[in-house]
């Protein structure tokens, strides 16, 4: 049995894998490389997911797994992939601590002021007049209760926050006071001072919200994207920052990634950026292998309990 990726692990992670399954043939290339035969001959295909394209997924002739080492797969030809009948895992839950510990530390650094704090130590400039506030007794709606969902919300509770939480089913969620469904959402905007979106990139969510969704919140509300970069078009979050519909927005993702240098984004006082880094981590790769291993196991075993198994035709 042959596996390709097309990425070069470190080599402690390689080297772990050769040990734990000796009879599988592992071959670690930079990027996807349609000519080549390992690439045709192997059976299990380990990849980031962005760079899968119908070319790769007929030039492939023996695929019968794709193990995506991350969580998004809009890039990825889904279509074809289930028409063919190949299997997709992901490593969807992963990104929980590092996502979670990023929402509650852009809302601090907000909250307390720190870039402002961080420029007058530069300048050595003295100022005790700062405004600052508080997370305590705010109220969170975080769009998306799933793992990553559920971790912003347990730790919200450790700093005294109302959780709300919006998913598709409404159904109860630990960590959450009230659960929603997508369909309720404008009916919860108006109330929420911080509202965090960690939706992924599906048909439901492509533009959901509108110029009447962020005319709802608050005035003072904070808005925060680490989902996907396309769950709104620019001029709608340009629209309400411009106009004082919403006090701040923290933007991790983008529609267009690197974000171009002329874009507004990067001169508006009102919005913090970064560059996709909401799930970095040293532990990333770690943790995503310690899934492939898992499901590797369940492979060679024609077993069924895989980790993450997604539905091609739901796109998670």
């Amino acid at each position: 049995m042959e596996a390709y990726f097309s990425f070069i692990p470190p080599t402690d992670l390689q080297e772990r894998l050769s040990k734990e399954f000796p009879a599988i043939r592992f071959s670690y290339r930079k990027g996807i490389h349609i000519e080549e035969n390992d690439l045709k001959t192997s059976e299990i295909l380990v990849t980031y997911g962005e760079d899968v394209t119908k070319e790769i997924i007929y030039a492939a002739k023996s695929l019968k797994w794709i193990m995506v080492v991350s969580a998004g797969l809009e890039k990825m030809p889904l279509a074809l992939i289930g028409e063919k009948g190949i299997l997709v895992t992901n490593a969807k839950g992963i990104h929980k601590i590092p996502m979670a510990e990023y929402t509650i530390g852009m809302l601090l650094q907000y909250e307390k002021n720190l870039a402002q704090f961080y420029e007058n130590a530069k300048n050595a400039t003295w100022d005790r007049r700062m405004k600052m506030g508080e997370l305590n007794g705010k109220e969170i709606t975080i769009l998306g209760a799933g793992a990553i969902g559920s971790e912003i919300a347990r730790l919200s509770k450790a700093f005294g926050m109302k959780t709300v939480g919006i998913n598709t089913s409404g159904n109860e969620v630990e960590y959450f006071d009230h659960m929603h469904k997508l369909d309720e959402l404008k009916a919860v905007l108006p109330t929420a001072d911080y509202i965090v979106s960690i939706l992924p990139s599906t048909n439901d969510t492509k533009n959901l919200l509108n110029n009447e969704h962020f005319q709802l919140m608050k005035s003072s509300a904070v808005f925060m994207n680490i989902g996907r970069g396309d769950l709104f078009e620019d001029h709608v979050l340009l629209k309400a920052l411009e106009e004082g519909q919403i006090e701040h927005a923290i933007l991790d993702v983008f529609h267009e990634e690197p974000l171009p240098v002329n874009h507004p984004y990067w001169k508006m006082e009102n919005v913090t950026m970064t560059p996709h880094t909401s799930s970095v981590t040293k532990n990333y790769l770690p943790k995503s292998f310690e899934i492939f291993s898992h499901n590797l196991h369940t492979y060679i075993k024609r077993e069924t309990d895989f980790i993450n198994l997604i539905d091609v035709n739901r796109g998670y």
